[in-house]
């Protein structure tokens, strides 16, 4: 069973920011300094594919902190059955089937009633290899997962908001998507879609209540790593000038404002979270 990271900061802020380079050291060194705000999500319910591992899993986490109540969708049996009590409704799906996204949907809005937050957060990376070896199988896979997928759900959602007014949906690209990691072709374009998607979106539903973002973070260490060659982590690490790998805890804050009614204004961008590598 995970313990959620996200609890109370007890430190000291002063003598940390009166230390060069003793924040950079602590984030290395945990999870994630970030006090939840209290009951900010409070009656909200909140949708995550993707939600029991990673990037999804941590922003299950900090909403859960701050009130919100968690339909985790993921295609890992294993990892859901590891997930702590708090995430009582679990579905065990793959956002590629679109029958199953169909199903999945019924079963939140069943559970309970209406569904406020989407975070579209399962990917997969495929194969690290140039593109003109890239086998058509593994492209259309990947395709199905990280740009199929992420529309069937978003469209399966997307009207439940609508009808109440009011809803946010925050779709995972990826800093390939604007940049184009050399022998991640399939991932890179996938990704891109996921963008330009979510920008055709947003502005469909701006007048209806329901905010549309992505973000695209650089490389974050999570079990998507074990898709990845060494040689490849190698390369996106020295692509950050931060010098380090992004955590989960730093996306999910940003995702979590994303969720929230206090972005009200911010519809169909890109919000980067890179380290400096994407500046756009």
């Amino acid at each position: 069973m995970r313990r959620s990271p996200y609890i109370p900061y007890s430190g000291n802020l002063e003598l940390i920011e009166s230390q060069p380079g003793a924040l950079h050291k602590m984030i290395n060194k945990t999870v994630s300094l970030t006090t939840p705000f209290h009951n900010r999500f409070q009656g909200q319910v909140a949708v995550i594919t993707g939600g029991a591992s990673g990037i999804g899993l941590a922003v299950g986490e900090r909403l859960a902190a701050e009130g919100a109540r968690i339909s985790v969708w993921d295609i890992s049996e294993s990892a859901l059955a590891s997930l702590d009590p708090t995430f009582a409704h679990r579905i065990n799906m793959d956002q590629s089937d679109e029958s199953a996204v169909a199903r999945a949907t019924a079963s939140t809005i069943a559970e309970f009633g209406h569904i406020d937050i989407l975070i579209v957060s399962a990917g997969i990376t495929g194969p690290v290899t140039p593109l003109i070896n890239y086998p058509s199988a593994d492209w259309r896979k990947v395709m199905d997962v990280n740009a199929n997928g992420t529309f069937y759900v978003n469209r399966a959602i997307a009207p439940h908001m609508v009808v109440r007014g009011y809803g946010r949906i925050v779709n995972v690209a990826s800093v390939a998507a604007k940049e184009g990691n050399p022998n991640a072709s399939a991932y890179s374009a996938s990704k891109a879609a996921v963008i330009a998607m979510s920008k055709s979106l947003a502005k469909e539903l701006v007048q209806s209540g329901v905010i549309v973002n992505t973000v695209t973070p650089a490389a974050v260490r999570t079990p998507i790593f074990e898709q990845l060659t060494q040689a490849h982590i190698d390369f996106m690490l020295a692509k950050i000038p931060a010098g380090r790998f992004g955590t989960v805890c730093e996306v999910a804050s940003l995702i979590a404002w994303l969720a929230s009614r206090e972005c009200s204004f911010s519809t169909g961008a890109a919000f980067d979270i890179s380290g400096g590598r994407s500046t756009y």
